[in-house]
């Protein structure tokens, strides 16, 4: 298997790693690989909220592992990935044509990891001169958990970092935040032959979406070109409410997401529609809408000149860039890493059934991190 990307993202892709379950099984593979490296090894459990064990790995190698230290380079990746289409048979079963590695997972970021073993098997672990660090996480699907809770109970402070996400090995520095809101409205129940004796809760919904839908239109004068769109966006993706045709709804519930820009507080979304909620009950007493802020991931931007991100863009061949989308970067930059998020495959194929990594693309990962080990942790010795 040394030097195998394909083989070692055959054997992560066979084990079901999908959020709703334990990720311990991919962890114990992933420990007794790297244990037989000689990697010291800390996994950090947690239970969710589902009572569902979840574990986060720690492996690290060279100087000042124990403790874990600082400096040197870490590498991370998340373990679980998003459900499959039980059509999708061979979801757990690595395949291959036309160049292309198929599987859940592959992109989304097995793949990641598997060109990462790779390239450590590619270094003399002897020669280290800085710490190399493995961070390997839980729950990133449903909201970077794992990362949220490692941070926060793990001492490690690794100079530079990689973070695994299908990025077609473009380097990216920037990124949104996400945001998610439950929002309620509420009205009266009654018989829809009689309007006057209730109040539709659909109908006062429907005025509130109105004035969401202003918000956007204003968001869209604080732009950033570096992002498409270049705005903060939001998306009502749901709306739920009424219990019959015939009678009038007494509720009515939806949420609202939005990808704030890393220069804006990701709070303003939440005190725009807090104004609008406001203006409209001025309008009408009667009118009762309310929302609760479940999710706040925030956005994200590195300094173009840090070295993490001067390396990948030599390495790579390509500038770096800014994604909509959220990683687990964030996390990393709050307790003061530098980091890019740089991985193999298209964030467009992930999350889908047909989930795919070229097999070209993961090699070349894997001789990327590899350079950036050297680079970073053995002094940029060859």
């Amino acid at each position: 298997m040394r030097g195998d990307a394909a083989a070692i993202l055959a054997e992560l892709v066979a084990i079901d790693s999908v959020s709703a379950r334990s990720n311990a099984p991919i962890v114990d593979w992933l420990a007794a690989w790297l244990g037989a490296r000689g990697f010291t090894l800390h996994r950090h459990r947690y239970v969710d909220e589902r009572g569902v064990e979840k574990v986060n790995l720690v492996a690290a190698a060279g100087p000042d592992r124990e403790p874990l230290g600082s400096g040197g380079l870490a590498l991370v990746g998340h373990t679980d990935t998003v459900p499959y289409d039980p059509a999708w048979t061979d979801a757990l079963r690595l395949t291959e044509r036309d160049g292309r590695l198929y599987g859940r997972g592959t992109a989304d970021t097995k793949g990641f990891i598997a060109a990462v073993l790779v390239a450590i098997d590619r270094i003399d672990r002897a020669r280290l001169e800085a710490p190399l660090v493995c961070l390997f996480t839980a729950d990133e699907e449903v909201g970077c958990i794992g990362a949220r809770r490692l941070v926060e109970e793990v001492e490690v402070r690794p100079a530079h970092a990689i973070v695994g996400e299908p990025t077609g090995l473009v380097p990216i520095r920037s990124h949104k935040g996400y945001w998610l809101a439950e929002i309620e409205v509420r009205g009266s129940e009654g018989h829809s032959a009689f309007p006057a004796v209730g109040r539709s809760a659909i109908f006062d919904a429907a005025r509130l979406l109105r004035r969401i839908e202003a918000i956007q239109d204003e968001l869209r004068g604080d732009a950033d070109p570096a992002f498409d769109p270049p705005w903060t966006s939001l998306n009502v993706g749901t709306i739920e409410g009424g219990k019959a045709r015939n009678v009038i709804p007494g509720r009515c519930a939806f949420p609202l997401e939005w990808r704030p820009l890393p220069h804006q507080r990701g709070e303003k979304v939440a005190e725009l529609l807090q104004r609008e909620i406001d203006a409209l009950r001025a309008e009408d007493p009667g009118f009762d809408a309310r929302f609760t802020i479940v999710r706040g991931e925030p956005a994200v931007a590195i300094p173009p000149d840090e070295p993490i991100v001067r390396f990948l863009e030599e390495a790579t061949g390509h500038p770096s860039a800014a994604v909509p989308f959220g990683t687990e970067l964030p996390w990393l930059h709050a307790v003061g890493t530098p980091g890019v998020v740089c991985g193999p495959g298209d964030i467009r194929t992930a999350h889908r059934t047909g989930e795919y990594v070229e097999r070209a693309e993961l090699e070349r990962a894997a001789a990327i991190y590899e350079a950036a080990i050297r680079r970073f942790c053995c002094g940029g010795r060859s």
